[in-house]
């Protein structure tokens, strides 16, 4: 790949990234204010306390700010490795439909059974219909975006 290409990989990946993830936060907020009357800056909150535990939700604008980039940088993980792996294996260039699907799948996954796990964040109790909501949000708004900017990508 010569410099241009890698730059403008990058700059494909750097908008996919801001297109998905801002997609998948306003859904989030969506949801979450539907279900718990949860405002964006709770949401936020918990984000960080993955990290910082309970003192994020008292903690005021910064902690807001990190929240913020933490999801930022794990769609921009999801965003990277797509991209990584999809000229890599023919596998995922047949359905823009089945690859949004894997990769929400996969990003519902490891975002509930490592990131959670390991973080800070209390577990909950698994609760079905909300599994799906936020697999179907992760599917829509990150799977989709991903999926066709590096079909896109691959094919230009």
């Amino acid at each position: 790949m010569t410099n241009k290409s890698n730059i403008t990989q990058w700059k494909a990946i750097a908008i996919t990234t801001l297109i998905a993830g801002i997609l998948d936060l306003t859904a989030a907020c969506i949801h979450a204010w539907i279900i718990n009357g949860t405002i964006p800056n709770q949401l936020l909150a918990y984000i960080a306390s993955g990290v910082w535990g309970n003192s994020a939700f008292h903690d005021g604008f910064m902690i807001l700010f990190v929240g913020l980039i933490f999801h930022f940088l794990i769609v921009f993980a999801c965003v990277f490795c797509f991209f990584w792996i999809f000229p890599r294996w023919t596998l995922f260039q047949h359905s823009l439909i089945l690859n949004a699907f894997f990769i929400g799948i996969v990003a519902w996954l490891i975002t509930t059974q490592i990131v959670v796990r390991f973080s800070k964040i209390p577990s909950q109790e698994f609760n079905f219909s909300n599994a799906l909501i936020s697999i179907s949000i992760l599917i829509v708004c990150i799977g989709f975006p991903i999926a066709y900017a590096a079909k896109k990508f691959n094919e230009s």
